[in-house]
């Protein structure tokens, strides 16, 4: 089974989201804040992570990138935001992760989105 940590504030995208990736088989963990990714980064090893862009404390795609590159964490990074996409496309390669999602395009979407990166069918964003 694939694990996948969500890391949103927003306690309902949160719930919906993991919510509806156990529903295709996922095992979904959740972190609300950047105390609870720390935690959740001790785990079991991840096959990705998703993160919001827009958090309280600290842009997602700055904790992308320091997860990435000077913390070495290897799993697939996501941004998830609900930017316009250009926006979301410069920060992912700025931030030098894997890509990103739009929430725009709706629960299922993001669900079928993931599903497909798990799969391997798609490379980048």
């Amino acid at each position: 089974m694939a694990r996948v940590l969500v890391v949103d504030d927003s306690a309902l995208f949160l719930e919906m989201m993991l919510s509806g990736l156990r529903e295709v088989g996922v095992e979904a963990v959740g972190a609300r804040d950047l105390a609870e990714l720390e935690i959740r980064l001790d785990a079991p090893a991840y096959d990705l992570i998703l993160m919001d862009v827009q958090m309280p404390e600290a842009f997602g795609d700055d904790v992308a990138g320091v997860l990435r590159h000077a913390r070495g964490v290897p799993t697939p990074i996501y941004l998830i935001s609900h930017l316009p996409e250009a926006e979301l496309r410069r920060r992912a390669a700025e931030a030098r992760v894997e890509g990103y999602i739009s929430k725009a395009q709706g629960l299922d979407a993001l669900v079928a989105r993931v599903g497909q990166i798990l799969a391997g069918s798609v490379t980048r964003a």
